[in-house]
């Protein structure tokens, strides 16, 4: 197929299915998907399906404009990626922030203040690719100059998921551009629509850089099993994230892989009680606890246990439910299934022997929607499978433990390995817990927040490769020996060996 000027758009239509290729949406081929309220199940607008003819047009065009994209010299590059950064600090992002809150349930702050975080990653990336373009190596012999480059893989595949749909698609996107790739971005279909609409950042870069393709798994395994792609970035399940992996390992394509987590906190005897609560609150339910490093799981010292409990249910019993739009901190789960796996690992664990604290079930106020009171559980063991699974919503699990090696012990005790926080005033044990958490991610006293130049992810279960900091940058680079003699000479070594160097058959070496 085409793609002609008449199905053309340069702005973004919710009610119109659509697909992206750098500066115009295309209206899509493919069946309409109705995209629903999560708060209140009402429509919000259409998502297309993007179509196999689509994907390979779009290939086809991208992959040539990536062609142009790595001659471009490392400071042109910068300077187009700082003019992104720029388009996106003026933009006015407020119908993108009202689209992910409608899509997905997040509070306005947050999805207005997600978009607020992604300038600064493409500034990152535009100078670190300016400033690493290799490494020059001690030489191995006189008269030869040898080194490494960095050179693009050529069209990375970017599948992201609902809970920082943007964001977290310009972590990787900015630094696959600054490695000199062209880049193609499968939204999550929960927030298909407020990814489209942020692709009006990229309008100024060279034409047919960026796609967005709309769909479910079927796009995401057409783009993945293509032979003119060649790197991809995912996050979601562990279960997906797998798939995705193996997958790609199929087709000998390197792949960052950020598949969430079970992620533990530790409350120690020697905790700032008040600020562990206040932290914890956040930690548990941000996002209505639909964060991939939310913690989950708290390993809380016997002797701080009753008053850290106290505190974490006084301010968590001060938290508004509602829509995002409204003036709520905890909006809906993002859909009917989500809330059905917690209300069934709340209910194990009641079963066995949890307790209650306050939630525990379908706000009375809230009967339409996927909304889940954000609930603190105590009496929590390694036996019940609340433990065990990621949540992925508004529960804190509380495990009492006698001290804080049981604490490493058990928050260790999984297969998940993304972050972990600890509160403590205890130097010995912040660097304790710093080196022997099993984790990609450390927090001490301050959970959840991140930095572009520190790397960004998990162990075990919880992922491979790094997104953020110079090793995110590497991800969407391979790398190539060079070794120049500017002195040409034939070598010692070359062919034929003189005859001295054979040993004859009866175990006597040549004079």
């Amino acid at each position: 197929m085409s793609l002609s000027g008449s199905d053309a758009a340069r702005s973004f239509a919710a009610d119109r299915p659509s697909f992206f290729l750098n500066p115009f949406w295309h209206t899509g081929a493919g069946p309409a998907v109705p995209v629903i309220d999560p708060a209140t199940l009402e429509p919000v607008g259409s998502r297309g399906e993007t179509t196999a003819d689509e994907i390979e047009t779009v290939l086809t065009r991208l992959n040539a404009a990536q062609t142009a994209w790595k001659t471009v010299d490392a400071k042109s590059r910068a300077r187009l990626l700082h003019k992104v950064a720029s388009t996106i600090e003026a933009a006015d992002l407020r119908d993108c922030a009202v689209l992910m809150t409608r899509e997905m349930g997040k509070p306005y702050p947050e999805a207005i203040g997600e978009l607020a975080n992604c300038a600064p990653v493409f500034r990152y990336f535009a100078e670190m690719a300016r400033d690493d373009a290799g490494k020059i190596a001690g030489t191995t012999q006189t008269g030869s100059f040898q080194y490494a480059r960095y050179e693009p893989l050529g069209v990375s595949v970017h599948i992201m998921p609902f809970n920082f749909p943007v964001l977290l698609m310009c972590w990787t996107v900015a630094a696959s551009l600054a490695a000199g790739n062209g880049c193609i971005i499968k939204p999550a279909p929960a927030t298909t629509l407020s990814t489209l609409e942020f692709m009006k950042v990229f309008a100024d870069l060279p034409a047919d850089l960026v796609a967005c393709l709309p769909g479910g798994a079927p796009v995401a395994e057409a783009l993945i099993a293509s032979e003119r792609t060649h790197a991809v970035a995912f996050t979601g399940s562990v279960a997906a994230g797998r798939a995705v992996a193996a997958a790609a390992a199929g087709r000998m394509k390197p792949a960052i892989i950020e598949a969430g987590g079970s992620d533990p906190m530790i409350v120690t005897a020697n905790a700032p009680l008040d600020v562990a609560a206040a932290g914890a609150v956040t930690a548990a339910f941000h996002l209505s606890g639909q964060v991939c490093t939310s913690a989950e799981r708290f390993y809380v010292v016997d002797a701080v246990h009753d008053a850290f409990v106290e505190r974490f249910a006084a301010i968590t019993k001060r938290l508004r439910v509602g829509h995002g739009l409204e003036r709520s901190e905890i909006g809906p789960l993002v859909s009917e299934a989500a809330r059905a796996k917690v209300i069934r690992l709340v209910d194990d664990a009641r079963a066995k022997g949890a307790t209650v604290v306050t939630g525990g079930g379908i706000p009375a106020d809230r009967p339409v929607g996927w909304f889940y009171a954000p609930t603190i559980l105590t009496g929590c063991t390694h036996e019940m499978a609340i433990m065990r699974e990621e949540v992925f919503g508004p529960v804190a699990a509380i495990c009492r433990v006698k001290d804080f090696e049981e604490a490493l012990r058990l928050a260790n005790d999984t297969p998940f390995g993304l972050g972990a926080s600890i509160f403590t005033t205890s130097l010995e044990e912040a660097m304790e817990a710093s080196e022997r958490l099993e984790s990609g991610m450390v927090w001490v006293n301050n959970p959840l927040i991140d930095n572009d130049a520190l790397p960004f992810g998990g162990w075990k279960a919880s992922g491979l490769g790094r997104e953020l900091s110079r090793l995110g940058l590497d991800a969407f680079r391979r790398a190539k020996m060079v070794i120049i003699d500017h002195k040409p000479a034939v070598q010692d070594w070359w062919y034929p060996y003189p005859d001295e160097w054979f040993y004859d058959i009866g175990g006597r070496t040549h004079a």
